[in-house]
């Protein structure tokens, strides 16, 4: 699987993954287009955007051009946690000479810096100067957000002070001056972090939301709304408070994984010893101890013992899956009954989890089409806003006769809901919390456009092999053509099958195994290529072969050849065992179904999704596993490029196709596809890298799970969109009647951000 999805890697996007994670898929574009470069940037968002959490990995190429003593530094900006600041950090390290490329982590405010400066001083200035400090990380340390903890109570006097400024002014028991200095001590108290924000906002000539409720609290203090002026201020940061709680919930719903995995692990000493030791300091090849009902703290093989493991966290299966001597164990699953032994296959920073969550951090970073719709559409919407604001204080009053009072307020009340955030942050946080419900499903999503494009589909190609079947033949059928060796035939074909390493003899090998049969010596053993073998048993000569052996051996008769096409035509591989007599047994062999298989075909039928299978299995055995599952279509006798040309005919038709296999047979269809399904991708570092979906198990059944989520996830996103919009247009209608207060525009304005936040957290439901 993993050279096909390697080989895939390069067709599908015209660059390597592995490189290049900032890029955007549009599926959109003409199908034509799909084996194209793509490479768009996903840059950072303009001064229009809102603190909202896009939680995306972004890269930005400045105008320095790389010389050869580039490097790259990365700093943690604990203030760095939304577009807001990425702006101005993007604006202000364009102008320093000797800065190449930005790379923007938001998710775990990390901002990778590339450059050719002697030291990272002048860095670390420049975003001082922003207000922020920026902490280098040195190379190999992971970079853990430290908590940060931040006192209540300022907070607290801020709300108690506005509140008493409304009372106090509501009931006029005091003077005017009074109201002023209780106001004064609300704003101050919880909003000097905005006004900070704000002012350096400004100064870059950004429009972001905390440089409009600077402006807008700043104007109401001028025309003499101290206690609204309050209020707005504490409403203000109260509801951003709880915006980034909600929102620290989808950033961590990924990361939390990482917290599964021990910090500690038994391993075994050169003397014997077993000893205690911190799991990021085991190297590969240890051997490690892991007790019943203890976690698996790195990836590695099964040297001793036998228990059953509970995979969920990396496959998402539901039942725990026993594992013996040679089986792969994965960093983070719980051992549940005997105690086992492994060999370590990877470091604990390159374990399977760990891969998992990087590999979702960074699909973070291909922006879904509805996230670029948005961020272009909030670029024009403030400026437009703002400047119909100011429109809207000075036109009535010039030209018109209008109250100056009446209409600045109202030009306020505006500027509290200009800044489009509940539209910005809509986006982002549902296609985090849709990607993290995946990854806990065992379902690999590499990018929200794949996850907002899985509902388009409405054909599914798959392989068969290893696919819709285990890949793995076994015995179906035996038959004795006499009587008198219906006991001994089974023995003597498996003596013969034994000696091959034929996927078809090792299915009648195991079969007899199964069975306990005696296996015979067998002598003057010979494999005749393309047809089976022949040996000596007992001094007497078999032939154990197929049908062109036994036409070879003018051994076939009409009677014969009715059995034999009789088995074929329900998708087996039938093998003869002969003497020099003519044919004395059948047995067939036939590659089966997963109990999955069917299960999934239904549900993807239910789904309104028709399927096709391809395969370059014979077209009789391609026919019979389509009818066994329910599959609408099967092609047969296949090479990879007839599955391209079958891709493409679907395209034709106007389809929305995509693709599931596992072999590099499937590469050149998979490429194609509006979306390529990886099978089984667990423990294989090319498909989590590279695949568009792994599913990190082979259970088919995911497939119709993603679409769900899918559809469940463009649902949302278009529920948000609608509902930021439409409570916007009404309350600007409102405002501009001059029946709203800023206090309520700060309830709407913040009342719908978070709503649309926690909706779009309901992905992360079980």
């Amino acid at each position: 699987m993993s050279d096909s999805l390697h080989t895939r890697n390069k067709d599908h996007a015209g660059h390597d993954h592995d490189h290049d994670h900032d890029h955007d898929h549009d599926h959109d574009h003409d199908h034509d287009a799909k084996l194209k470069p793509v490479q768009k940037h996903a840059h950072a968002s303009h001064g229009s955007s809102c603190c909202s959490s896009s939680a995306a990995p972004v890269r930005v190429a400045l105008s320095g051009a790389s010389t050869a003593g580039s490097r790259l530094s990365t700093f943690r900006i604990e203030a760095m946690d939304c577009p807001t600041e990425q702006t101005l950090i993007q604006n202000k390290l364009g102008k320093l000479a000797g800065v190449q490329q930005l790379e923007f982590n938001l998710i775990n405010r990390i901002l990778g810096v590339t450059h050719d400066l002697p030291t990272t001083a002048p860095i670390v200035d420049a975003i001082k100067s922003l207000g922020m400090q920026a902490d280098p990380i040195e190379e190999g340390v992971a970079p853990a957000a430290p908590p940060v903890k931040k006192h209540w109570w300022p907070l607290a006097v801020s709300g108690v002070a506005a509140l008493g400024a409304e009372v106090l002014h509501f009931t006029s028991a005091a003077p005017n001056w009074v109201i002023a200095v209780v106001a004064l001590v609300s704003i101050l108290s919880g909003g000097l972090t905005t006004y900070k924000k704000g002012w350096i906002a400004l100064k870059n000539l950004n429009l972001n939301i905390n440089a409009l409720m600077s402006i807008a609290v700043t104007g109401a203090i001028l025309i003499g709304q101290w206690p609204e002026a309050a209020m707005v201020m504490f409403l203000f940061t109260l509801a951003e408070l709880i915006e980034a709680k909600s929102l620290d919930r989808a950033r961590n719903a990924i990361s939390g994984l990482m917290q599964m995995t021990p910090e500690q692990a038994t391993v075994r000493q050169a003397d014997g010893a077993w000893v205690e030791q911190e799991v990021k300091s085991i190297e590969l090849d240890a051997i490690v101890r892991v007790r019943p009902g203890e976690r698996i703290g790195l990836d590695g093989e099964v040297t001793s013992g036998q228990s059953t493991i509970d995979q969920a966290p990396i496959t998402g299966e539901s039942l725990p899956i026993e594992k013996t001597v040679g089986d792969k164990v994965f960093a983070g699953t719980i051992n549940q009954a005997g105690s086992l032994e492994y060999k370590v296959t990877a470091a604990a920073n390159n374990s399977t989890l760990a891969r998992i969550i990087h590999a979702v951090e960074q699909a973070q970073g291909a922006r879904a089409p509805t996230q670029r719709f948005v961020d272009t559409f909030a670029k024009v919407y403030t400026p437009v806003v703002f400047l119909f604001a100011l429109g809207v204080a000075l036109i009535a009053p010039l030209f018109m006769g209008g109250v100056w009072f009446d209409w600045v307020y109202r030009a306020l009340v505006l500027l509290v809901v200009a800044c489009p955030c509940a539209l910005v942050i809509s986006t982002p946080v549902t296609i985090v919390s849709g990607l993290a419900a995946a990854a806990r499903k065992g379902i690999l999503i590499k990018g929200g456009v794949y996850l907002e494009g899985g509902y388009k589909l409405d054909y599914l190609a798959l392989d068969k092999t290893g696919t819709l079947t285990h890949g793995k033949p076994v015995q179906t059928d035996y038959l004795a053509l006499f009587p008198n060796v219906e006991d001994r035939a089974p023995a003597l074909a498996a003596s013969l099958a034994g000696r091959s390493d034929h996927p078809v003899s090792l299915a009648i090998a195991n079969a007899a195994v199964d069975k306990n049969l005696p296996v015979h010596a067998v002598e003057n053993f010979e494999a005749l290529t393309g047809r089976g073998v022949r040996g000596e048993i007992n001094g007497e000569t078999y032939y154990l072969g197929n049908h062109r052996l036994v036409e070879e051996l003018n051994l076939c008769s009409p009677a014969l050849e009715e059995k034999l096409f009789a088995l074929e035509k329900q998708g087996k591989s039938v093998v003869l065992l002969l003497d020099k007599s003519g044919p004395l047994a059948l047995f067939a062999v036939a590659d089966t179904v997963k109990d999955s298989s069917r299960e999934a075909i239904q549900q993807l039928h239910e789904l309104g999704i028709k399927t096709l299978m391809l395969t370059g299995d014979n077209t009789h055995t391609a026919q019979a596993i389509a009818a066994q599952v329910g599959i609408d279509q099967a092609q047969g006798d296949l090479l990879p490029t007839d599955k391209l040309q079958a891709i493409e005919a679907l395209y034709g038709q106007g389809h929305r196709v995509g693709m599931v296999g596992d072999g590099i047979n499937d590469a050149p269809a998979l490429a194609r596809a509006e979306i390529g399904f990886a099978m089984a991708a667990a423990g294989t570092d090319t498909a989590i890298e590279t695949a568009d979906v792994a599913l990190m198990d082979d259970d088919l059944r995911k497939i119709p799970a993603f679409i769900r989520l899918s559809r469940q996830t463009s649902s949302i996103l278009k529920q948000n969109i609608a509902l930021a919009l439409v409570i916007k247009a009404i309350f600007l209608v409102v405002t501009f009647l001059g029946m709203a207060t800023m206090w309520m525009a700060v309830f709407a304005d913040m009342g719908v951000s978070l709503l649309v936040v926690f909706n779009g957290l309901r992905l992360l439901r079980k």
